[in-house]
Order: C-alpha cells, then structure tokens, then sequence
C-alpha cells in the first residue's frame, strides 16, 4: 500500500467516525440528517424564508417544504408571517428547535476542542491547510466527473 493510499484510508476512517458520531446525534434527538442541517442553517442565519434556506441547502423548493413540514410536526420550527413581504412566511425555532440548535453548537464546539484543544498552533494550521486543499481538490473532481 503506498504512503497516499493510506493517507487516504486514514480519511476515510475519520469520514466514517465524523457520519456515526452525526448519526448517534440524530439518534437522540429523532432527526434525520437533512432536517438537522436545516436546524443549523438557522441556527446561523435566523428565521428564513423558505426560498433562502433552499438556497443555503442547495436542494429544490419541495424539498425544503417537506423538511420543514416533518419539522414543524415534531415541533421544531414554526411558520411564522414574514414581517416585510405578506406574499412571504418565515421559518422559525421553536423552543424546542432553539434547545436542539444549541445542543447541536454546543456538541460542534466540545468535540473540535476535545479533537484539537491540544494541537500545537502551527500544527494546526498545517492540518487546516492541507485539509482545505485536500476538501478543494476533491470538490473540483467531482465537479469534473458531473461534467460541470
């Protein structure tokens, strides 16, 4: 096995690790993936149109109708009248969807102090640097094999 074949495998493994940690996450607060990453597109931008969080999610209006609907049943998020554009609702935490945003930040910040709290400085930014050209590269791969 060569030196980037199990550099690679090492990314993979991390992959995996990082998806059962999301997982075991969704698990206990019975939410699926693509509603936990809505929860924190507005746990960063606030009270959304629909529109825009298609836009933030990069999938099709439906879609984020569904997602909105199965969270406002589980009591997640509300729809709320858009103050400027009556045509417009906004989606909203709840109290519940604002407790699960912050256990979601919460969880983010412990776990990339429990990774990294101890990593020298420079070390890190090596990490950081490599992983970000490692994250660019393989993003303009895959944009070459969808033919974009």
């Amino acid at each position: 096995m060569t030196e980037t074949t199990a550099v690679l495998d090492r990314v993979l493994h991390l992959a995996t690790l990082v998806q059962s940690d999301l997982a075991r996450f969704e698990r206990e607060q019975g939410l699926t993936t693509p509603r936990v990453h809505l929860l924190w597109v507005l746990g960063e931008a606030g009270p959304s149109t629909q529109q825009a969080l298609s836009r933030a999610l990069g999938v099709t209006p439906r879609n984020v109708t569904g997602l909105v609907d199965g969270l406002v049943a589980s009591g997640h998020v509300s729809r709320e009248p858009h103050p400027e554009d009556r045509r417009a609702t906004l989606v909203t935490p709840t109290g519940l969807g604002s407790r699960t945003i912050e256990d979601l930040v919460t969880s983010h910040v412990d776990l990339a102090h429990r990774l990294f709290g101890d990593v020298a400085p420079a070390a890190l930014a090596t990490f950081d640097e490599v992983l970000t050209s490692t994250v660019d590269r393989f993003a303009g791969l895959m944009a070459e094999a969808d033919g974009r």
